[in-house]
């Protein structure tokens, strides 16, 4: 069987999603990863080890295991400190291939680390070389004017773009960002989606999911209205907003938001936001449920009565989809890749304004009318069948099929 590896340097795909370094691209890395190996490819997926009782090999899948690599410290650090341990990664990768005595027909790097290391590793091995950045420094600082990235991330992704043999884009507005802001022409661009998991994700009781959450240690009545947001706590994603917007809630019901996400390398941000609610009077009516594991999610959605995405920049937006794969409405900020996936007034809304009040418009609306919210609902349902990981793998089996032909005729001329 052909073997590719796959490399996230900084962050595990089997951690919990919500942490600070843990999110979209986690689970992507992980359910990907899978439906590859189900269709007959060898998937590597190589990380750095940041606990010492981690095993060095965790198989996830048949044909599918995570790889724990020693770089710098098992310990947690934070991205620029894994910055300086690049070189150290790939050598670490290379060790381990030769010590197994593999061959690996391409390398599949994620976030701008890895393509870093995915350079040194593709060169030494003779083989193509896939970069997925799933957040680009420059796109982030055009978002949010106070996001602050190191001159080292900027300088880097600038070379690697153009350096890698393809770059993996989610969406369309990715490829035409590749190529205004950084130049990378058209065609070294493959755009292939996110997934997501339909039989997970899926319409569920709500009172059910309220009852499972209870025994939990989440309480919430049958009556109250939750609002939903998922993500890392981040001012990237814009909670501040949304936290804003429930004070300016007229919906005659208890409204409660539920934010997951989170840990204790994010508390500063959470006491921001604490900060905010309690500004607001809303302080009662916010909960922090801290980093989810990606197999609970299903609940959390289930028991919600709108999700809300109001992030500054969103290069895909995999809590969109997996909110309408759960048959709940979205609304979310109308950025990046949330456009290509929520269909604006047919599976949700899309608040073109990055301020409160547009937020609560929306929110108020569906919340006052059960038909509408479950309209929006069962059309966003239907509207992810052509989002499954099973079709995100055959279009990346092709274009890894392609781009392996196409460096073997450029070897052998």
């Amino acid at each position: 069987m052909p073997r590719i590896a796959v490399l996230s340097l900084h962050t595990s795909p089997l951690a919990p999603l919500g942490g600070s370094k843990a999110g979209g691209m986690n689970a992507y890395i992980h359910e990907v990863s899978i439906a590859l190996a189900t269709s007959g490819w060898e998937i590597d997926v190589f990380t750095r080890r940041d606990d010492p009782a981690l095993p060095e090999v965790v198989a996830f899948a048949p044909g599918a295991r995570l790889i724990h690599i020693e770089a710098g410290p098992a310990v947690v650090l934070e991205t620029e400190e894994l910055a300086g341990l690049v070189d150290e990664f790939a050598a670490g990768v290379e060790a381990f291939r030769a010590h197994e005595g593999l061959r690996y027909e391409l390398v599949h790097a994620h976030y701008w680390l890895s393509v870093a290391a995915g350079e040194l590793l593709a060169t030494r091995w003779g083989v193509p070389h896939l970069a997925m950045f799933h957040t680009l420094a420059e796109v982030k600082l055009r978002a949010r004017a106070s996001e602050r990235e190191p001159q080292a991330r900027l300088e880097a992704e600038r070379r690697l773009v153009l350096a890698c043999d393809r770059v993996v884009a989610a969406t369309e507005h990715e490829r035409q960002l590749l190529r205004q802001i950084y130049g990378v022409p058209r065609d070294r661009v493959a755009v292939v989606p996110l997934g997501v998991d339909r039989e997970a994700f899926r319409p569920r009781d709500r009172t059910a999911a309220r009852a499972t959450l209870a025994s939990r240690g989440v309480p919430v009545s049958d009556e109250a209205r939750v609002l939903l947001a998922v993500g890392r706590l981040e001012p990237l994603k814009g909670f501040d907003i949304l936290v804003r917007a429930l004070a300016q809630l007229t919906v005659d019901a208890e409204v409660v938001l539920w934010i997951a996400g989170g840990d204790e390398r994010s508390a500063p941000e959470r006491a921001r936001l604490e900060a905010v609610a309690h500004e607001v009077g809303v302080g009662d009516r916010v909960r922090f449920l801290g980093a989810v594991p990606h197999e609970e999610l299903p609940t959390y959605y289930n028991a919600a009565d709108v999700v809300v995405v109001p992030s500054f920049y969103e290069s895909f937006g995999l809590v969109a989809l997996e909110a309408m794969a759960s048959g709940v409405p979205v609304v979310a900020s109308r950025v990046g890749g949330l456009v290509a996936t929520v269909s604006d007034g047919r599976t949700g809304y899309l608040v073109p304004w990055r301020c409160p009040e547009p937020f609560a418009e929306k929110v108020d609306l569906l919340l006052r009318n059960e038909p509408l919210r479950r309209a929006l609902g069962e059309a966003g349902r239907a509207s992810m069948e052509r989002f499954s990981w099973e079709s995100v793998a055959e279009r990346l089996s092709a274009l890894y099929r392609e781009t392996i032909a196409l460096g073997a005729v450029a070897a052998a001329s």
